[in-house]
């Protein structure tokens, strides 16, 4: 399914698996830097984003919101096409089965968090990275040294209300000034990234929002 999306003889993904995510400049955090081994906080919830609105590259719709994963056999799809090596890290290294997600539409008018999905198959590699007809395609990687892995998501739910980024950021504004929960928030610390980790406390604050009337 999905890219913003991320990657992984080789396990059959759904067709529509080429056609999603925020793609990320593999360049953006030198391999040197990420492949470094260190001591990292570990983590079981996340946020990935994806374009639920239409955009073309080389001749594929990359748009893929939740309401296409909803579509998809059991609900269920893979998080292809990610090139950047810590979003890829997270997937490889730390996510885990039953993990939780928050679905993240991201490159449109409106911005924000629209659901949550949970990882039910772990990283397993990317095919679209030896494709050279996909967008993700990368000359680089080769079949017994690929460089990019997805993870499978399952939708589970919307969220009562859209939370959209123009209120999560006047909160982490907010929390900056005073020491509150969101801030140190991934989603604006490390922007660029298509997938982020969420702490536990992060978490539940802002699935709280979804209860509260948007001032």
């Amino acid at each position: 399914m999905l890219v913003m999306h991320q990657i992984h003889t080789y396990a059959k993904v759904p067709k529509t698996s080429s056609r999603k995510r925020k793609r990320e400049n593999e360049n953006d955090l030198p391999a040197k830097v990420e492949e470094k081994k260190s001591a990292v906080q570990s983590y079981s919830h996340w946020i990935m984003k994806s374009e639920p609105e239409s955009r073309f590259e080389n001749g594929v719709d990359l748009k893929f919101g939740i309401e296409d994963l909803k579509k998809c056999k059991n609900q269920t799809d893979c998080w292809d096409g990610v090139r950047n090596y810590q979003a890829r890290n997270f997937m490889r290294d730390q996510m885990k089965i039953g993990h939780k997600v928050f679905f993240y539409h991201s490159n449109c008018k409106e911005p924000g968090i629209a659901g949550i999905c949970k990882i039910v198959k772990e990283s397993y590699v990317d095919h679209t990275q030896f494709d050279s007809k996909d967008p993700h395609y990368d000359r680089s990687a080769k079949k017994d040294a690929p460089k990019w892995f997805m993870v499978d998501v399952k939708f589970e739910r919307m969220l009562k209300r859209f939370i959209p980024l123009s209120e999560l950021k006047s909160l982490h504004l907010s929390h900056k000034a005073d020491g509150g929960t969101l801030k140190n928030m991934a989603l604006f610390t490390r922007a660029r990234l298509s997938v982020q980790p969420v702490t536990q406390e992060e978490w539940d604050f802002i699935l709280n929002l979804e209860n509260e009337e948007k001032t």
